[in-house]
């Protein structure tokens, strides 16, 4: 089953960080399905209705802006690991936000899923490095699945959806 991605096509910028409804944006690259699968659990775990008013907003990598980033509150990035490092889609979206989000955007709370095409951890030491240069902080444990693919194994995406909505939502992060 294909979950409708609303917003996905459209621009949802305007709000800003003093707005009482936290913006969760969900930034992603996916090529052969896997990922998008990935994707489609984390957005379900956070629009569960229990994680609060939470406006959760979904752009694929390559049309994901500086001005995105800077109006939302959170992010969880998700990406296949390509080559043992992570995709060129997202790599793309970081190259083009550095450095108009750098001094803007310390202290972002983000959450990261990667389908491993080896283990994973080359694309996870790749992202870390850049969002540890932008001074953002992981509030969750990454979720990778390599491997043989089980739709068995996407409740942990679920669950990143979750923590990140109701940790803004409560204040958290």
């Amino acid at each position: 089953m294909r979950l409708a991605i609303p917003g996905e096509a459209s621009a949802q910028i305007g709000h800003n960080r003093a707005m009482s409804t936290k913006r969760l944006l969900v930034v992603y690259h996916s090529q052969t399905g896997a990922t998008r699968r990935m994707l489609e659990a984390v957005l379900v775990g956070a629009r569960d209705p229990d994680c609060g008013d939470i406006d959760v907003v979904v752009r694929e990598a390559l049309q994901t802006s500086a001005e995105d980033v800077l109006a939302a509150q959170g992010l969880i990035l998700g990406t296949p690991e390509n080559f043992g490092y992570m995709s060129g889609g997202l790599k793309d979206f970081f190259d083009r936000i550095y450095y108009p989000c750098l001094e803007h955007t310390r202290g972002l709370p983000y959450g990261l899923f990667i389908r491993g095409g080896n283990d994973g951890t080359g694309a996870r030491s790749a992202i870390e490095r850049i969002v540890t240069g932008l001074g953002w902080r992981s509030v969750a444990a990454p979720v990778i699945l390599a491997g043989d693919f089980e739709d068995s194994q996407l409740a942990d995406c679920g669950l990143l959806g979750q923590t990140l909505a109701a940790g803004l939502s409560a204040g958290v992060f």
